[in-house]
């Protein structure tokens, strides 16, 4: 039951981010959430997620459109779930159960993708999904500006703290 308590807590700490304007659980993420917590039934939350990015708008059931992995050198970024990766609501950069009142937890690393090899877009929002490739995407946050990846040698990365995800408040 605790692990299930950190499962849904984690998912749930995606809620807010300080780079997004909008944030949601995906259908997909609170159907999962909704029979975890009131119906009984196993998460089975990801050990690895797989951030990607969109050339869209979040939307509640829409899967998005993912920038292409066709010649560009983009793939999404395995972030394995665990105390490590992301801060406990008490502080960031904590390693230790959360134990905070915020509600708010934090990458502990950065999140970097290779460069560029060619145009990816501008990306418009970042998701959280369960699969390398294809899968279901859980969580997505609108950035309040968009990236411009407009031709080959960008980085895009998000510095350790930059992502901020709140449950409340």
């Amino acid at each position: 039951m605790k692990n299930l308590f950190r499962s849904i807590l984690f998912l749930a700490a995606l809620a807010i981010s300080s780079i997004a304007g909008a944030t949601s659980f995906q259908d997909y993420g609170e159907n999962k959430v909704i029979d975890a917590v009131l119906r009984g039934q196993a998460i089975g939350t990801p050990a690895t997620w797989y951030i990607a990015l969109y050339t869209d708008t979040c939307s509640d059931s829409a899967s998005g459109t993912e920038v292409s992995t066709s010649g560009t050198a983009y793939a999404r970024q395995a972030v394995t779930a665990s105390l490590a990766n992301w801060a406990g609501t008490q502080s960031a950069g904590s390693t230790s159960a959360s134990s905070g009142t915020g509600g708010t937890t934090s990458n502990n690393n950065a999140i970097t993708w290779s460069a560029s090899t060619a145009s990816w877009g501008n990306v418009q929002s970042v998701g959280w999904t369960d699969a390398s490739t294809a899968g279901n995407r859980w969580i997505c946050i609108n950035l309040t500006a968009a990236i411009n990846v407009s031709a080959a040698g960008f980085t895009v990365n998000f510095p350790a703290g930059t992502l901020q995800f709140q449950i409340d408040n």
